[in-house]
């Protein structure tokens, strides 16, 4: 069934949101979002590409032992932007993480993110800064208003693609109307 065609109740934990055009300015200007959880009392997602520079606490983490190359930060959403979540595609700690999809993991605790920064072969991890939250129904009312377009989430997406380039990677992907919409140039006024 073509993307257009599903219907919102197949908004689910591990869909990718793809901001559409409509949503011009701000946090979630062509952001995407991985959705952690959809149920009846509301949703909750973190953005994969809005990188963020800031210095951690080292009474949290020790930064200075980071030998894992693949550890990033990012701006997760609105929502509490000092609460930090994980994102790995570690599957060894099944009490302490949620499967959001096929090698995407949410959760952790500061121990198993030390060990994971200090191993030069750990694997990646992103360090995410507040969530994006939706109350009862309103991710479905957001999504009918044509402020989303869905897409099915994979690891691919949230450790391998260059978060600069995946709004437009996946909507190139899911051609169409889709790919022509990630020609758009991010400042119209440049045309």
């Amino acid at each position: 069934m073509p993307m257009n065609m599903i219907p919102y109740s197949n908004i689910t934990k591990g869909t990718l949101l793809i901001a559409s055009p409509d949503i011009d300015a701000g946090l979630y200007f062509r952001s995407v979002i991985l959705l952690c959880e959809h149920n009846m009392t509301g949703s909750f997602g973190l953005i994969l590409n809005k990188p963020l520079d800031v210095e951690l606490p080292e009474e949290i983490i020790n930064t200075q032992s980071l030998s894992n190359p693949n550890v990033s930060m990012r701006a997760g959403g609105a929502s509490h932007p000092n609460q930090m979540m994980l994102l790995h595609s570690n599957d060894a700690l099944k009490e302490q993480t949620l499967k959001i999809c096929d090698d995407v993991f949410l959760g952790g605790d500061l121990d198993f993110l030390q060990k994971s920064i200090e191993d030069p072969n750990g694997s990646p991890i992103r360090l995410c800064f507040g969530y994006s939250a939706w109350g009862p129904s309103l991710l479905e009312k957001e999504f009918l208003s044509g402020q989303w377009f869905l897409h099915p989430g994979s690891s691919e997406y949230v450790f391998k693609t260059p978060p600069e380039k995946l709004w437009q990677t996946i909507l190139r992907q899911m051609g169409g109307k889709y790919a022509t919409l990630s020609m758009i140039p991010e400042d119209l006024s440049l045309n």
